[in-house]
C-alpha cells in the first residue's frame, strides 16, 4: 500500500511551544543588527510567517522595509534562535504530539510533513531542540511565501516528489492552532484540523468551520478516527 493522505502540521502551539523563543530571538536580531529596542509583544504573532512579521516589526520601529534589512534581520534572527531556545527551559512538545508523530510515521498509508509560518533553518532549529525533527522530510515555509495561504501548493508539491505521489487536497490534513492555519488548508481544498494548545479556544476555532477541533492532541485514537474516516 502506497501513500494515500497526507498530514501537514503547523509547529508552533500545535507541536511545540517554546514560550517565546522567537520572539526574543527577533527582538534581540532587531537590536543586535539595527540598534533598536523593542520586545515586539505588540505584534500579532499567531499563524504568521516570520517574512510577514519582518515587514509587521519594521513598519512599527520605522525601518525600511527592504529586501537587504530582511534577509540581514532574518539571518540574526536565525543566529540567535538556538541559544534563546536553549534558555527557555518551560517549553516542550505539546500532548500526545509524540505518540502520533510516531504512530504516523510508521503507518504505511500516511505521510507527513510541514506547514508552518517558520523558516526552514528556524523550524529546523526548534524542532531539533524538542528531538521531533526526524519525522519531518518535505515541508512549506516561510522561505516560500510571506503569505500563509501560498504555502499549500508547495507543501503538495514536496509530498508528492518525496512519495512519488499525487496527494489529492480532499485527502490531505492541514493541522494548526490558529484561524490561519485553518484559512490556509481551505485555500487549497484541503481537510483542516484545529487544535487548542495556542492563543485560541476550541470555540474560536470551531467558528472557522474546520474539519474537527480538539482542546489538544491527548486522544490518539480520537485524533486518527478523523484522519481514517472517508
Amino acid at each position: 500500500m502506497g501513500k494515500q493522505k497526507l498530514i501537514l502540521w503547523d509547529i508552533d502551539g500545535t507541536l511545540i511551544v517554546s514560550h517565546n523563543a522567537g520572539v526574543r530571538a527577533m527582538s534581540l536580531a532587531l537590536e543586535k543588527r539595527f540598534g533598536v529596542k523593542n520586545d515586539l509583544l505588540a505584534l500579532d504573532w499567531a499563524g504568521r510567517t516570520d517574512s510577514w512579521i519582518t515587514g509587521q516589526v519594521f513598519r512599527q520601529v520605522g525601518l525600511e522595509d527592504t529586501p537587504q534589512n530582511s534577509h540581514d534581520y532574518l539571518e540574526a534572527y536565525l543566529a540567535e534562535l538556538p541559544q534563546q531556545l536553549a534558555q527557555g527551559k518551560q517549553g516542550t512538545v505539546l500532548p500526545g504530539i509524540l505518540e502520533l508523530l510516531e504512530t504516523i510515521h510508521h503507518r504505511a498509508d500516511l505521510a507527513q510533513g510541514l506547514l508552518t509560518g517558520n523558516l526552514r533553518r528556524g523550524a529546523e532549529f526548534k524542532l531539533t531542540h524538542y528531538k521531533v525533527w526526524h519525522y519531518f522530510e518535505f515541508g512549506a515555509f516561510a522561505d516560500d511565501s510571506a503569505i500563509r495561504n501560498e504555502l499549500g501548493p508547495h507543501a503538495l508539491r514536496r509530498a508528492g516528489e518525496r512519495h512519488q505521489v499525487k496527494f489529492a487536497p480532499d485527502k490531505t490534513f492541514i493541522i494548526g492552532d490558529t484561524p490561519h492555519d485553518i484559512e490556509c488548508g481551505k485555500a487549497i481544498g484541503a481537510r483542516t484540523i484545529g487544535v487548542a494548545t495556542g492563543r485560541y479556544t476550541v470555540t474560536q476555532l470551531a467558528a472557522c468551520a474546520p474539519t474537527a477541533v480538539f482542546s489538544n492532541f491527548s486522544d490518539t485514537t480520537a485524533f486518527l478516527r478523523v484522519i481514517d474516516a472517508p
